[in-house]
């Protein structure tokens, strides 16, 4: 299938062509305004579909909406009709549909234009009203609050929020994309509805502008700590992504606090509110590390270099376990509550332990009790 998307290099264009060059059985037209005439029609002869997402929405004149998204929707269709082609079209337009603004009446214009290309063609039309838009790529300090509070806060800029209790609507990139490659394997079976010609991308998350910021500058503190937000909320979990693809390439790394002595080393990974506390432990040969017990407190040891034993000794019964652990077998042992423990490095380099403990480290109420 021969797929054009206009718009191509915008925000959605990018994320779009990107996903459908994944595809290895479709030929990707990228069009964009820098291109001449004759490559639209070019495109157009040989298009089976076609994803119209190009378009204005902060011009310098007013008149420049009229012109380039009722006008190049025009130009458009035109094109298409002139070669006969029935391909279905996909057309981007905005909630603002509905209102009486020049925005709003422009891409008003282009969705009843699309619907008369339609009927006159016998062919499928697709027109999506998208609310805000968030993702990776999209242009800072633009037309997306999303895009700009993350680049200025990766980048210790100040933002600005002159209604925080603003409730909007929002869709994620990646969702519109998903939806978008759904409805082009659908379209070549299924003919247009026109009772049903618009569609919808979901999910939709309504969220004030305060609580973005507040979600944004938390990842920016937490960062630095290993702290991670709760990834179970999906808007946060989008959200968090799009944050970070917004971070300056210098700042994608940073340091671990490690905790060092003739032993080894203890460093805290990965902590969550959610789901507990990722570490890493370094043994040096022949030392034991542990020699506790926890009452509610539960880890799970992945020996990931080197090899050793692992001793449990229940505190009441006295009953006991030996694991002999190496990382070319790699193997979870879980630590119960109530279990005396403790891990020793057998070899004569040094051993590597991932542990995963249920909660975070609290050194106010540790529940690490040595066995007297």
């Amino acid at each position: 299938m021969k797929v054009l998307v206009t718009g191509a290099s915008g925000f959605i264009g990018k994320n779009l062509v990107t996903k459908l060059k994944e595809e290895k059985d479709l030929k990707i037209y990228e069009y964009d305004k820098d291109l001449d005439k004759q490559t639209l029609e070019d495109y157009c002869k040989e298009a089976d579909f076609v994803y119209h997402l190009a378009g204005v929405n902060r011009p310098d004149d007013e008149e420049e909406f009229m012109k380039a998204n009722f006008g190049f929707t025009l130009e458009l269709l035109e094109v298409l009709s002139k070669y006969r082609k029935q391909c279905p079209v996909m057309l981007s337009s905005s909630i603002q549909a509905t209102y009486n603004n020049s925005y709003g009446k422009s891409k008003k214009a282009a969705e009843e234009l699309v619907i008369d290309y339609a009927m006159k063609n016998n062919t499928n039309v697709f027109i999506y009203r998208l609310p805000n838009v968030f993702g990776k790529w999209c242009r800072p300090n633009y037309n997306s609050v999303v895009a700009t509070f993350c680049h200025n806060i990766a980048r210790n800029l100040p933002i600005r929020i002159d209604a925080p209790e603003k409730v909007m609507n929002f869709v994620y990139i990646d969702d519109v994309v998903n939806e978008f490659i759904r409805l082009l394997h659908q379209s070549v079976s299924k003919k247009t509805d026109f009772n049903q010609t618009y569609y919808e991308v979901k999910p939709t998350y309504s969220i004030s502008l305060r609580r973005i910021a507040e979600l944004l500058y938390s990842f920016k503190e937490n960062r630095q700590i290993g702290l991670i937000p709760n990834l179970a909320d999906a808007f946060t979990k989008k959200l968090y992504s799009t944050y970070l693809s917004y971070l300056p390439e210098e700042n994608l790394s940073y340091k671990l606090t490690m905790h060092c002595d003739y032993r080894g080393s203890f460093t805290e990974f990965l902590k969550s509110n959610q789901s507990g506390q990722i570490s890493v432990n370094v043994i040096k040969p022949g030392i034991t590390k542990g020699n506790h017990y926890h009452h509610t407190k539960t880890e799970k040891f992945l020996v990931v270099s080197g090899r050793g034993v692992i001793r449990l000794r229940h505190i009441i019964s006295g009953q006991s376990k030996e694991f002999l652990v190496n990382a070319d077998n790699l193997e979870v042992i879980d630590i119960p509550p109530g279990f005396y423990h403790n891990i020793e490095n057998l070899g004569d380099t040094d051993m590597i332990v991932m542990i995963w403990c249920n909660e975070i480290f609290d050194k106010e109420n540790p529940d690490t009790y040595i066995l007297t």
